[in-house]
């Protein structure tokens, strides 16, 4: 695994490791991301999850500042509130500005994981045995989640749009963009749902297709870009869904009114 990183990964990941393994509080140390999926290349994050003995956890979690610091040359860190995982300490190292994430946990959490992790350290077996017991799941939605949402999150964007507010309504197509076409490419190949991650790499005709969803700071472009999405959704859709409802209906006639 490690000999395809970049040395400039590899030397903050060597250590990491050496730092987790001389400090008898760390369990484990995990690793997903890029390193489980492949891919790996000078632009790619590590992600990495440190599993921690219960009793010092909560002193752990208030010292994690200054735990990343001794990893290597810490240029920033904040942590992962904003994305629902207080647990986690986003970290930009240098001199080669490397991103790394920090994921405490406790050994119980181990028990529901959304993918399977690489284990780069387990200090007597546990983190392991846990693993081999966990319920492993990616938070894919079905096709009645998309359904319901995306004709709701369009009209949105077209009220935007309406009012004027054009790079509100640009964000909301790069947010339907991550949230419903992209998992839908992915779902349509029987892939885990991963956004719009590497989308031009795996699928590139339908890079093609969602470029038509880019929209310029112009009230005809967002316009356009709106009802490009609504096709493509359509599109994706077509062996699954009815395409012609009352909801579909309304709402195209609402984005090609506004």
């Amino acid at each position: 695994m490690t000999s395809t990183l970049t040395p400039s990964h590899q030397n903050i990941l060597d250590n990491i490791q050496a730092k987790i393994r001389a400090d008898d509080r760390f369990l484990g140390l995990l690793a997903g991301g890029s390193l489980i999926h492949g891919g790996v290349d000078e632009f790619s994050d590590l992600d990495l999850v440190l599993v921690v003995a219960d009793a010092a956890y909560d002193a752990l979690m208030a010292q994690r500042l200054d735990i990343a610091e001794q990893f290597g040359d810490l240029l920033a860190a904040f942590t992962g509130e904003h994305v629902g995982e207080p647990r986690l300490l986003i970290c930009l190292y240098g001199p080669d500005t490397i991103h790394v994430d920090l994921k405490f946990i406790v050994p119980g959490a181990l028990s529901q994981l959304i993918e399977h992790p690489l284990v780069l350290f387990d200090r007597d077996g546990s983190v392991e045995a846990l693993l081999g017991k966990a319920s492993v799941r990616w938070p894919d939605q079905n096709i009645d989640w998309f359904e319901e949402r995306f004709w709701i999150w369009v009209h949105y964007g077209a009220t935007k749009l309406g009012r004027g507010e054009l790079f509100e309504a640009i964000g909301m197509l790069a947010f339907i963009r991550d949230q419903v076409l992209g998992p839908l490419c992915y779902m349509r190949e029987n892939q885990p749902q991963r956004g719009i991650r590497r989308i031009e790499q795996k699928f590139p005709s339908d890079a093609l297709r969602l470029k038509a969803t880019l929209a310029a700071h112009d009230r005809n472009s967002v316009k356009d870009a709106l009802q490009s999405a609504m096709t493509l959704y359509e599109e994706l859709t077509a062996d699954q869904l009815p395409p012609d409802t009352a909801l579909r209906k309304q709402v195209r006639t609402y984005v090609q009114n506004v």
